[in-house]
This record gives C-alpha cells, sequence and structure tokens, in this order.
C-alpha cells in the first residue's frame, strides 16, 4: 500500500535516506532534510517541514497502534 507521503525506493536511494527512516512519512523527510542542510540545521528554521512529519510519525502511530489493539480483541474471541 502506498501513500502520498511514501517516496520510492529510488527517491529514498538518491536523497540518502538511512534503512531505519524508510517508513510511511519518508516522503515528507526527504524536504525536511534538504530544508535542515540549506539552514545548517538551525532549530528555528524549517518548522513547518518537520511539524509536517512529526504529524504524519504521529498519525502513522496512531493507526498502528488501532490496529493492534483490533488483533488483540480478535484474538481475545
Amino acid at each position: 500500500m502506498t501513500s502520498p507521503t511514501t517516496a520510492s525506493q529510488a527517491e529514498l536511494k538518491a536523497a540518502k535516506v538511512p534503512l531505519g527512516w524508510r517508513d510511511q512519512c519518508s516522503a515528507l523527510l526527504i524536504p525536511l532534510n534538504v530544508c535542515r542542510k540549506e539552514k545548517y540545521y538551525l532549530p528555528w528554521e524549517c518548522e513547518n517541514e518537520r511539524h509536517v512529519y512529526e504529524k504524519c510519525q504521529y498519525d502513522d502511530y496512531m493507526r498502528r497502534m488501532k490496529e493492534l489493539s483490533k488483533r488483540k480483541l480478535e484474538a481475545e474471541e
């Protein structure tokens, strides 16, 4: 299942994203890393990109936890 927030393997390889960071929000991580490099990792820069990426990470976590609890309920029945 691909989503608009998931980058292709070719894009991730070109952007040199480490394997551990290639998840459902990988397409949002690429512009965030570009911004960070351009702005010398200043914490007050790239706030919008960081917020969008962290929101995606949170939503993905919540989706996985709902799926896990659903599976636990099915296993108990």
